[in-house]
């Protein structure tokens, strides 16, 4: 079975950093296809970064050029480093993951991933 477990979320300032991690168990990082979305209270589940069992990175137009995410495959982990942060980023962050690939017109929707962390919260003040 496998699991994720996100962490690293916090509270910051506006304009300041955060790197969220999420642990994968149970399979290997690399044979799976990867996500961050996140929610903010009263909003749908928005995808921020995919990447792809082939290394092909996708981001959300609301954070390309300010969040990078990365796998480290000897950790088993995905990442998530995010900078320039500002109060529309503040949101529950979550992990999710699936076992077979999905189509690129799917990357950031929440429907096609089957397997999702608890989620790590990320405070942004003025």
């Amino acid at each position: 079975q496998v699991r994720l477990e996100e962490s690293g979320g916090g509270s910051v300032q506006t304009g300041g950093s955060l790197k969220l991690s999420c642990v994968v168990s149970g399979a290997a990082a690399s044979r799976l296809f990867m996500a961050w979305f996140r929610q903010a209270p009263g909003k749908q589940r928005e995808g921020v970064a995919a990447l792809g069992a082939g290394g092909s990175l996708f981001y959300s137009n609301s954070v390309k050029g300010r969040f990078t995410i990365s796998q480290d495959n000897a950790k088993n982990t995905l990442a998530l480093q995010m900078s320039n942060l500002n109060p529309e980023d503040a949101a529950m962050y979550y992990c999710a993951a699936r076992v077979i690939n999905v189509p690129v017109s799917k990357v950031l929707m929440a429907g096609a991933y089957t397997i999702w962390g608890q989620g790590t919260q990320v405070t942004v003040s003025l």
